[in-house]
């Protein structure tokens, strides 16, 4: 996974410098992006449908609406609900949530068994202790009216890497949900550890990402291609060291991008210049466990940062957010702002 800009050594002491400290950039789900939080209905998806819709993050990616399914892929960070009550009967754009890309993070799903509510997010570890409170209230917000089921967390990723980052967040995750009020039920458990392989003397993680199809409740080993709209601009974010945020409402099944702003990224030249080696070395948190794409990813993602280093009025005009909704077949299609 990408670390965090404010971790990374400056042009003059980088060959002198050790890799960055400390986990950053979740991914909205694909690589370089925050983290994110959605809803999505049980009853939204068409059922028999080839795609399922997911909300998908990498360091720098994000939304999918691939196939899932497959080899997986590299870390992300992504959230998504799905809700009983008040939902819509039919004609729902989201089936299934998605992350992949996930090295030394942790992809979480959350989900109350008595509606079908159902939460994935991609988490880096830089922020643990907000973050879970607002996974549990994206579930609870949905879940108030509920008359009987429990709540329940299924934690995959990480692997056994040297500087045991997967642990630490491992023991971070666990700690923040036993530590809220409600009662929650760990149901699986395939990190650090448990999800580690050995090659070679190195160590990698056995599933780099997992879906959930919101209306069975299914959770499989996933890979995606395609992460829905507006990806650079959402890896930007989570590269320039963006907190988890929700960018899908279930309630009106528009995926919302923005406004955001972000600070220029340190010496984005200087890296720009580097050669695969050493993007690989001083902007991951696991150079051994990333994907083929990782190098590619973060050059792309730098590009589009140097490209916008103040973003705001050019990317959000008026200040207003990118909203996006499916149309009749499956795709994502950009829709007008509010007010616009």
């Amino acid at each position: 996974m990408p670390c965090n800009p404010r971790a990374i050594p400056s042009p003059r002491s980088l060959r002198a410098a050790p890799r960055p400290p400390g986990l950053h950039i979740r991914a909205e789900s694909a690589v370089g992006a925050a983290p994110t939080v959605g809803v999505a209905w049980p009853e939204a998806g068409r059922s028999g449908a080839g795609r399922g819709g997911g909300l998908l993050t990498r360091p720098g990616g994000g939304l999918d609406d691939a196939t899932a399914g497959g080899r997986a892929a590299r870390p992300s960070a992504t959230v998504g609900c799905g809700a009983g009550p008040g939902a819509p009967a039919s004609g729902g754009s989201i089936s299934i949530l998605g992350s992949d890309d996930a090295t030394t993070c942790h992809i979480v799903v959350l989900r109350h068994t008595g509606n079908g509510a159902t939460c994935l997010t991609h988490c880096d570890g830089s922020d643990t202790k907000a973050e879970v409170p607002l996974i549990m209230n994206s579930i609870k917000s949905f879940s108030e009216h509920a008359e009987c089921g429990r709540l329940e967390v299924h934690l995959v990723g990480g692997f056994s890497d040297d500087r045991q980052l997967s642990q630490k967040l491992t023991h971070q995750l666990l700690s923040e949900f036993d530590k809220q009020d409600d009662d929650i039920h760990l149901v699986t458990l395939c990190v650090t550890e448990l999800n580690d392989r050995e090659e070679n003397e190195n160590h990698f993680p056995i599933i780099y990402g997992i879906a959930v199809n919101i209306k069975t409740a299914e959770i499989y080993r996933a890979s995606f291609q395609d992460r829905g709209p507006e990806e650079q601009l959402r890896a930007a974010r989570a590269l320039a060291g963006g907190p988890m945020i929700s960018i899908y409402d279930a309630k009106t099944e528009q995926l919302r991008i923005g406004p955001c702003s972000w600070t220029p990224f340190p010496h984005v030249d200087f890296w720009l210049q580097q050669d695969d080696k050493h993007i690989l070395e001083n902007l991951s948190t696991s150079p051994l466990a990333e994907p083929p794409h990782f190098v590619e990813h973060i050059r792309s993602t730098l590009m589009f940062l140097k490209k916008f280093p103040s973003p705001e009025n050019i990317l959000f005009p008026g200040n207003k957010a990118l909203l996006y909704k499916k149309n009749k077949d499956g795709l994502w299609e950009k829709i007008s702002s509010p007010g616009s």
